[in-house]
C-alpha cells in the first residue's frame, strides 16, 4: 500500500476512493469484455475502450500497486476489500460473476507493468465462448502460448461456488427490484417487457420461499425510500406468494399470484412524483390523479406485446387492489358484486407493507405487530375475514423483524415465527441487547425453551418495542446475514 493509501486508511477515508476506483475499473473491464465478443482486437472501438480501461488501471495503481480481484461465492473482492455494487451497476456485477464462474476463475492478478496490448490480448482470450470440459486450463494454456505474464489467474475452488441460502435469497430479492425498475423504464417508453424473465423470477421466489421462508419474509423489512414503489411491489409479491401458499393455492396459481402482485402498482409510473411524494395532504384534484393508477396499471398490462402470457388475474389485481371487502374504496364501480381472490390477497399484503413503511406524508409508521392489530379492527369491512386471519397466523403475534423486550431485560429481534397456535407468542429471537442494555451480537433463542430446574419458560416476551426509538434498523440484520 502506498503512503497516500496508508494516510487515508488512518483517517478512515480509504475505502470510498478504492471502492469507487475498483468498481470503475470493473465497469470498463465489462465493456471491453462485451465489445471484444463483437470486434477484432485492432478495431478502433476496441482501441478506444482499452485505452480508457488502462486509464482506470493506472488510477488504481496510484493507490494500490497490487491489483488483485478475487471471486468468492456472491462477492467480488479487490485485494482484501469486498466491493459493494449499487442497484445501478448490479447487472454488471452479476454478468462478471457468471462469466467468471463459467470459466472457473477465482482470482485475477494484474501486474503493475502490464501493457495495453497484453491486457487486450488477455481479455480477448478470456471472452471467448468455452466448450472445453476444463475451461480454466484451456485459458491458462492460451495465455502461456501468447507469453502473457502480466495477467495471471487462479482457479476457483469448489467451496467458492456454494452460496448460503441467505445470500442466494438476498441476491434474488435485489434482482427482483432491478427487474421491476427495468420494466418501469420500458413501460414509460412503451417498449417490450420480457414477461418470460418475470415469470422465471417469480418461480425462483416461490422456490426460495419453500426452502427459506423465514429469511425471505425477513427481507420484506427492507424499505428503500428512494425507490419506494419498486421495493414495495417486491415485498407485496413475496408476502402474497407466502399467504397464497397458506391458503392452499397450487404452484401454478402461486406463480400467477406473485406475477399479479409484482405488477399491482405498475400504473404509478404515470403518477407525477410531486404527488407520490407530497409531504402534506393531497388536494381533491391530486387525489383524483392518484386514484387513476389502478386504471392506468390495467391499461398498461393490456397493452403489453406479450399480453397473452400474462394471467388475466394481473389485470384484476391492478384494478381492484384498493377496493375494500364492503366494495367501497377506489376505483368505484356502478355494478360490482365481487372482487377477485388474488385482489383480496394482494390488498392485505399491500396495506401491511404500506403502513409499516416510512413515507413523508404518513404521520405514523406502525410496527409490524401494530399493523396487524389495526388490520384486525377492520376485518370484514376493509379485508376479507378468511384471508386476513390466514395472514395474521402466518405473520404471528410478533412478525419476523419485530423487536421485543424480554422478561430477562434482554432485547430480541424476531427471526422466525412458531406456527403452532399454542406457541404463537413464542417465536425465535436473536438477542441484540443484553440485560444491561448493551448492544450484542447474541445467539438465536427459541422462546419455547423450558428451564429444566423450575419447569418454566426461560424467556418470555414482555412487549414489542419500536426499533426507531432505539436507533435500530431491522433490515441491517437480514442484510448482514446475507453477507456472512
Amino acid at each position: 500500500m502506498t503512503e497516500e493509501a496508508k494516510k487515508q486508511t488512518e483517517s478512515g477515508e480509504s475505502s470510498l476512493p478504492i471502492q469507487k476506483l475498483a468498481i470503475n475499473f470493473l465497469i470498463r473491464f465489462y465493456i471491453v469484455f462485451k465489445v471484444l465478443k463483437l470486434y477484432a482486437e485492432n478495431n478502433e472501438l476496441i482501441e478506444e475502450q482499452t485505452g480508457i480501461l488502462m486509464e482506470e488501471l493506472n488510477r488504481l495503481k496510484e493507490i494500490e500497486p497490487e491489483i488483485k480481484f478475487r471471486i468468492k461465492q456472491e462477492s467480488i473482492f479487490f485485494n482484501q476489500q469486498r466491493l459493494k455494487f449499487s442497484l445501478a451497476n448490479y447487472h454488471i456485477f452479476k454478468f462478471l460473476l457468471e462469466e467468471f464462474r463459467k470459466r472457473e476463475i477465482g482470482e485475477i492478478d494484474l501486474s503493475p507493468d502490464i501493457t495495453r496490448q497484453e491486457l487486450t490480448r488477455a481479455l480477448a482470450i478470456l471472452c471467448q465462448k468455452r466448450t472445453e470440459p476444463e475451461p480454466f486450463e484451456a485459458i491458462q494454456a492460451e495465455l502461456k502460448e501468447h507469453q502473457i505474464t502480466g495477467f495471471s489467474l487462479e482457479k476457483m475452488q469448489a467451496s467458492e461456488w456454494r452460496l448460503s441460502p441467505e445470500k442466494s435469497s438476498a441476491r434474488l430479492y435485489f434482482l427482483s427490484i432491478l427487474h421491476l425498475r427495468e420494466i418501469s423504464e420500458r413501460g414509460k417508453e412503451n417498449e417490450k417487457i420480457r414477461l418470460n424473465t418475470t415469470r422465471r423470477l417469480i418461480q425462483s421466489i416461490f422456490n426460495h420461499l419453500i426452502d427459506n421462508e423465514s429469511f425471505l419474509l425477513g427481507l420484506t423489512n427492507i424499505k428503500n425510500h428512494d425507490e419506494y414503489t419498486l421495493n414495495h411491489s417486491v415485498n407485496v409479491s413475496l408476502l402474497a406468494i407466502a399467504l397464497g401458499k397458506r391458503l392452499g393455492l397450487s404452484r401454478v396459481e402461486l406463480v400467477d399470484l406473485g406475477l399479479a402482485a409484482f405488477f399491482h402498482d405498475l400504473g404509478k409510473i404515470e403518477t407525477p412524483l410531486e404527488i407520490l411524494n407530497k409531504p402534506g395532504q393531497l388536494t381533491e384534484e391530486e387525489r383524483k390523479i392518484m386514484e387513476l393508477h389502478p386504471h392506468q396499471g390495467a391499461e398498461k398490462l393490456v397493452q403489453l406485446k406479450e399480453f397473452k402470457r400474462l394471467p388475466i388475474s394481473a389485470i384484476h389485481v391492478a384494478m381492484e387492489h384498493h377496493i375494500k371487502e364492503d366494495l367501497s374504496g377506489y376505483p368505484h364501480f356502478k355494478i360490482k358484486q365481487d372482487v377477485n381472490l388474488y385482489s383480496r390477497i394482494v390488498k392485505v399484503c399491500d396495506f401491511f407493507d404500506a403502513i409499516t413503511t416510512k413515507r413523508v406524508y404518513r404521520k405514523k409508521v406502525f410496527t409490524r405487530a401494530e399493523a396487524l392489530s389495526l388490520m384486525l379492527e377492520q376485518i370484514g369491512t376493509e379485508f376479507n375475514p378468511v384471508i386476513l386471519k390466514a395472514f395474521v397466523q402466518m405473520m404471528g403475534a410478533f412478525p419476523i423483524g419485530s423487536v421485543v423486550l424480554l422478561n430477562t431485560g434482554e432485547v430480541g429481534l424476531v427471526t422466525a415465527v412458531n406456527q403452532e397456535l399454542k406457541f404463537l407468542l413464542r417465536p425465535k429471537v436473536k438477542i441484540i441487547a443484553d440485560g444491561a442494555g448493551n448492544k450484542v451480537d447474541g445467539e438465536i433463542i427459541d422462546l419455547t425453551e423450558i428451564d429444566p430446574e423450575n419447569k418454566k419458560y426461560k424467556r418470555t416476551i414482555v412487549k414489542e418495542i419500536n426499533p426507531d426509538d432505539y436507533g435500530l434498523n431491522v433490515a441491517d440484520y437480514f442484510l448482514a446475514q446475507a453477507e456472512t
